[in-house]
């Protein structure tokens, strides 16, 4: 039972493959069918009534009658090349206009010449000596060079291999009636390849800038590669032999294995597989043929081209199918269909020339191979443009999107930030009233109990109204405190000034007040008046203890700002001309509660506190901090 439980999801799986597959390969063979009555219907129609099929050949040394179109014996023949010598009528009346001489296709060069003089030199068109090419070539037959009646025409055929030469039928008429065929064939295999090649160039450009902006993305960089080769086949002039250049046909030759192998890769990226473990054989035949290029002579590069490069690229076409066919089944998506379609029509075309070159056709070599690659990778690259485009659209929309989210959450977070704003600034006013409230206790509520204490002991008058007064300055400081400053300490001190001055002037104290710097104390945004209040009492403590028990009869308070490497502080000197005092070691005299009060107010405004006392009197230092801190946790 388990068995046959196990099998029961292969089967639909296996029909749903096989009812994919099915459908796309007759389609796949209709494809093959319409290439070759494509390229049946486009061969170019000739002018038969001015044909010249029957020649005689002087090759190896031994002559014999031929009938055009004719592929040589030898693969090799520059020093004897074969000879074909044929006549042709010519009548002063037949035409108004010049006549001409038409080769459709042949390889690899000829060399044309009406009654012994030369016409026509296919060497001095590199291109035109491309097999792949099919390049036709016409010359007109100077008036004076033609005879009334038989004229005799030679073709003389160099061949450099590795295919044998091939001459097709030669045409000799009026130019009139010769042109048309010869400007068909330039459209189809000379323009119409440069075109391609020309959009193959851009589409280079724009793949390689493509690639450069999304380097995850290989991809791109595959294909403009694979573009760039076939563009330097097309457009770069091979070595017209005896021409000694072979780095340079072996660049060539390379190439077209290379682009093949290139493209089997841009189809793995493409559709997401993974780099398989042998896959970089692929780019072994090029790499041969281009090495053997490079230290061999002209032929050996063209024969390993022969045995290593076109059946590399059969190869890498059926890989491409396949690769194709696979991900129609598994997607079927629009890009692995209209791929595998455009690798069908090359495919196609590739077993044409095979059968061409290998003269198993035997009345054409019409090359079309090279014209179908470029046509696909022209195909492709809108197709890969598009799906950049796309691409780009879609991160539009997101980012959209996205902003419009930006903006929801901004909102938010700008409601979040005035609640938390507005709770912040409750706590604060909270903490302010807590800190005013402990203030008014442990000052003026001190005072105001000294106060009803001494009028329940009933004290005298002068001793109630000291405490009252006490307490009434008291209250001052702290509403003092309360006033907005701007950060700016000396307003405070100026009141503070102030008060000092009428509490020394009963006791006959001077107060020397001194700001050693311009700008006096810096400015602190960040002061606030639980600091003012804490300073305000530590200097208060200072007079208060002169007075109390120095027996002083100077003060002098001095103000600056000094400098260090972190920056400007404030310092705050007090000094009396007083007898002094010692400090207790206990802790429990009231002086030495009073100086441990001084030192708690001084640490939780993050200021540093110095008391020096001896025998000429007594020094107080409050050096203030840079920055205020915010919170009392600086009193440790």
């Amino acid at each position: 039972m388990s068995e046959i439980a196990a099998k029961a999801p292969i089967r639909p799986r296996r029909r749903l493959i096989v009812s994919r597959l099915v459908p796309y390969l007759l389609l796949q063979a209709l494809i093959v069918i319409a290439t070759i009555l494509g390229l049946r219907l486009l061969q170019p129609s000739d002018p038969e009534d001015f044909a010249l099929s029957g020649f005689s050949l002087r090759e190896d040394g031994a002559a014999r009658a031929v009938t055009l179109p004719h592929f040589t014996s030898s693969r090799y023949s520059l020093a004897d090349p074969p000879l074909y010598t044929g006549a042709f009528t010519y009548r002063r009346g037949d035409a108004a206009s010049g006549w001409s001489v038409f080769l459709p296709r042949f390889s690899n060069a000829v060399e044309v010449a009406v009654n012994g003089i030369v016409v026509l030199d296919s060497r001095r068109d590199g291109n035109a000596n491309r097999p792949d090419r099919n390049t036709p070539q016409t010359a007109l037959i100077p008036a004076s060079l033609l005879r009334e009646g038989s004229n005799e025409i030679t073709v003389r055929l160099f061949v450099w291999g590795p295919l044998k030469g091939f001459l097709d039928t030669v045409y000799v008429g009026p130019d009139a009636a010769l042109r048309p065929a010869f400007e068909t064939r330039t459209l189809l295999f000379v323009t119409l390849p440069v075109v391609f090649s020309a959009w193959q160039s851009i589409l280079a450009v724009i793949l390689a800038i493509m690639w450069l902006m999304r380097r995850r993305e290989p991809v791109y960089g595959v294909l403009a590669a694979a573009m760039v080769l076939g563009v330097v086949q097309a457009f770069v002039p091979p070595p017209v032999p005896p021409a000694t250049t072979s780095r340079l046909a072996a660049v060539l030759l390379a190439s077209a294995p290379t682009e093949s192998a290139l493209i089997v890769v841009f189809a793995l990226l493409f559709f997401g597989w993974r780099w398989p473990r042998y896959g970089a054989l692929l780019f072994v035949p090029g790499i041969v043929v281009f090495a053997v290029g490079l230290v061999g002579g002209p032929p050996l590069p063209r024969i390993l081209f022969l045995v290593l490069g076109i059946p590399m690229v059969g190869i890498c076409l059926l890989l491409m199918a396949s690769i194709t066919a696979t991900q129609v089944v598994r997607r079927q998506d629009a890009a692995s269909f209209t791929l595998g379609c455009a690798v069908t029509i090359v495919l196609t075309c590739w077993v044409h020339d095979m059968l061409s070159a290998f003269e198993i056709v035997t009345n054409e070599r019409t090359f079309v191979s090279r014209l179908s690659y470029s046509a696909m990778l022209v195909a492709i690259g809108p197709g890969l443009t598009w799906r950049f485009a796309r691409a780009l659209n879609q991160v539009d929309s997101f980012a959209g999107q996205l902003v419009a989210r930006v903006r929801e959450a901004e909102e938010r977070l700008k409601a979040s930030f005035a609640r938390e704003e507005e709770r912040a600034r409750a706590a604060a006013l909270a903490n302010e009233r807590t800190r005013l409230m402990r203030d008014l206790h442990d000052g003026l509520g001190g005072q105001l109990v000294s106060i009803v204490a001494l009028s329940e002991r009933g004290h005298e008058g002068a001793t109630i109204t000291d405490a009252a007064r006490a307490a009434l300055k008291d209250l001052r400081l702290v509403i003092d405190s309360m006033d907005d400053i701007g950060g700016d300490l000396m307003l405070a001190l100026g009141s503070w000034r102030e008060r000092a001055a009428m509490q020394l002037r009963p006791h006959d104290i001077a107060l020397d007040w001194r700001v050693a710097t311009p700008q006096g104390l810096p400015l602190h945004p960040e002061l606030r008046p639980w600091h003012v209040i804490q300073i305000v009492r530590i200097l208060d403590e200072a007079v208060t203890n002169a007075v109390k028990h120095a027996q002083a009869r100077n003060i002098a308070v001095t103000i600056e700002t000094l400098d260090d490497r972190q920056g400007q502080y404030g310092v705050i000197n007090i000094a009396d001309d007083g007898r002094g005092f010692a400090l207790a070691g206990d802790g429990t005299s009231q002086t030495a509660r009073g100086l441990r009060n001084m030192r708690s107010r001084a640490a939780r405004c993050g200021a540093a506190f110095e008391l020096n006392s001896d025998s000429s009197g007594t020094r107080v230092r409050l050096q203030l901090p840079q920055v205020f801190p915010d919170s009392d946790a600086a009193a440790g």
